[in-house]
């Protein structure tokens, strides 16, 4: 490799010495201290099926990097699992956790000064935490998106040889709660939910952000969807083992390809298909940290021409193994074809444009052309209104199609487990419209879960009769009349802060807003007179997160940033 490394220093300085003193004893050879030095960044966990395969998956990537004539070096980063890790402090370490993997990476690997980054990813925080340390330290890295689990048949009278998955299992609690389903029944599906390893199966946050990795071009193109430990998955992660060689000798790093042109791309992917709403503050964050003059609401906004030209689950019945064979984010991209900026360079070397010309053709069954969508709406929106004056996502694909206005008394909570009892004690009624709030990044502190909630009032079947409106953590497994990111957050001083049990909400899908009917007066006199409320925060990572992290519609990076983005025109 003729190009100068950062990692080879200067003979004869401290930092050489004892740098070449560690490596020689740990068996590299002289000519290996001159090589390109690549970080393999695992997040290999024994806690979750997510990442019991990505030890296999990480020799291949070093295998390949020998290989193609680096040196690679394992490091290990925190494991964020949303069904895991959620189990504490109600789920409010999941956000911080995407931040704590962003500044481990850049400890690791600034501090070593190391030449590449080939990146794996695998369950819901791991992918954005990975794209924003890659945007953040600017050097040559790839996205590995490490794949998908399988559900299998669940025998039963209470459901027939359906397949489940783990959204079976997620929305079954509701089932439990509502009398529809046995105990005994909810714990027979979870002993098939899950066969192998990898994120959950469907469009959820997990695989929405390995499609939309790809999308920007940061991870290999056929990357995602994909079956984890599949041949074609362990292939194409010794591809990228390869490939970041050539990154390196081109000087071909993450700015180079985070631009506008790949941020507007990835949201004509995620307004097609209907991803994850997670996905919106991921796409920020990225931007953020890449200092890319983008705005990404905006540009959301942009594109409500396009429709829905996917149903994966929960967005309808095709399962996400179907949207990998008939294509994946390559085919959908395919599609979009006139809609899509060809210029924006990928990690391959190539534009998007050289990329897609050798793609194959998508099966129409799965990903049908723009001029003959599922539904000729976007699957992703973002409304505005006086409860959301920075505005609020919504996955229109998980809505049922019927549902376009909703009009109810707002049932107030900050307290999810307080909200699924609810649905016990007759609290929350068909017409409501729930309020969960509180549970941002800066009210959790941490975005505390709330998907659970939604997931239980599907199952108990008052998805399609009950609204909910959060500052907090959804899935995208969720479906039903869900508004989710609302901006400002509650424990910001935003309008969702003063609610009051018994408020008329109204939803209007159609004209993109959300209101509340109060008075203006009244409401000014409201927010002029609310209080944040004091919490009693122990020293440790969640203390520290309050402090740092930002608002929601700055992506919650942590610490203040310039703002690069132009302001938008609300004209």
């Amino acid at each position: 490799m003729k190009k100068d490394l950062r990692s080879v220093f200067e003979p004869g300085s401290t930092r050489w010495a004892v740098r070449r003193a560690q490596w020689l004893a740990m068996g590299l050879s002289e000519e290996d201290l001159l090589k390109p030095k690549i970080a393999v960044v695992n997040s290999s966990s024994k806690l979750s099926v997510c990442y019991q395969h990505l030890d296999g998956i990480s020799q291949l990537v070093q295998e390949a990097i020998r290989d193609a004539g680096g040196v690679p070096f394992e490091i290990h980063t925190t494991a964020p699992s949303d069904f895991i890790t959620s189990a504490g402090r109600k789920g409010r370490y999941l956000m911080p956790s995407r931040d704590l993997l962003v500044n481990d990476v850049e400890a690791q690997v600034e501090g070593a000064v190391l030449d590449g980054m080939v990146l794996l990813a695998s369950c819901d925080k791991t992918t954005p935490g990975q794209l924003m340390a890659a945007a953040r330290l600017d050097i040559p890295s790839i996205i590995v998106p490490c794949g998908y689990q399988l559900g299998s048949a669940c025998g039963g009278a209470h459901r027939g040889e359906a397949t489940v998955d783990i959204e079976e299992v997620y929305k079954a609690v509701g089932s439990v709660k509502a009398g529809t389903l046995s105990l005994d029944g909810l714990q027979q599906m979870t002993c098939h939910a899950i066969r192998g390893p990898g994120v959950c199966a469907g469009l959820a946050t997990a695989n929405s952000m390995h499609i939309l990795a790809e999308a920007l071009g940061m991870a290999l193109p056929g990357s995602a969807p994909i079956r984890a430990n599949s041949e074609r998955q362990q292939e194409l992660a010794r591809q990228a083992g390869r490939q970041i060689l050539e990154l390196i000798e081109a000087d071909l790093t993450p700015r180079k390809i985070l631009t506008p042109a790949a941020f507007r791309n990835a949201l004509r992917v995620a307004v097609t298909t209907g991803t994850s709403v997670n996905t919106i503050r991921h796409l920020i964050a990225t931007a953020v940290e890449a200092e890319c003059a983008v705005d990404v609401l905006a540009e959301l906004e942009a594109l409500q021409h396009l429709p829905q030209i996917t149903q994966i689950r929960p967005n309808g019945p095709t399962r996400i193994e179907e949207l990998e064979q008939a294509g994946g984010c390559r085919g959908v991209m395919a599609r979009l074809s006139e809609e899509l900026e060809h210029e924006a360079l990928t990690i391959t070397g190539r534009t998007v444009g050289v990329n897609l010309a050798s793609a194959p053709e998508p099966d129409s069954a799965v990903i049908r052309p723009l001029a003959q969508p599922f539904r000729n709406e976007p699957g992703l929106i973002l409304i505005r209104g006086n409860l959301a004056p920075d505005g609020a996502i919504v996955k229109l694909s998980a809505v049922p199609a019927s549902i376009r206005r909703f009009e109810g008394p707002s049932r107030v909570f900050e307290d999810e487990d307080q909200a699924i009892d609810g649905l016990e004690n007759g609290a929350v009624r068909p017409g409501d419209a729930v309020v969960l709030r509180m549970l941002g990044p800066k009210g959790g502190p941490g975005t505390v879960f709330a998907a659970s909630f939604m997931a239980a009032l599907v199952g108990a079947g008052l998805g399609e009769t009950v609204a909910v409106i959060t500052d907090g953590e959804l899935s995208g497994l969720n479906s039903g009349i869900t508004i989710g990111q609302v901006m400002p957050e509650a424990a910001e001083g935003g309008p969702l802060a003063v609610v009051r049990d018994g408020d008329v909400i109204v939803i209007d899908l159609t004209e993109r807003t959300l209101v509340l009917k109060v008075d203006e007066t009244e409401l000014a006199a409201r927010l002029a007179a609310w209080q944040p409320p004091v919490q009693d925060l122990k020293p440790g990572w969640l203390s520290f997160y309050r402090q740092l992290v930002q608002p929601l519609s700055q992506g919650a990076v942590l610490g203040e940033r310039k703002n690069f983005a132009p302001p938008r025109d609300r004209s």
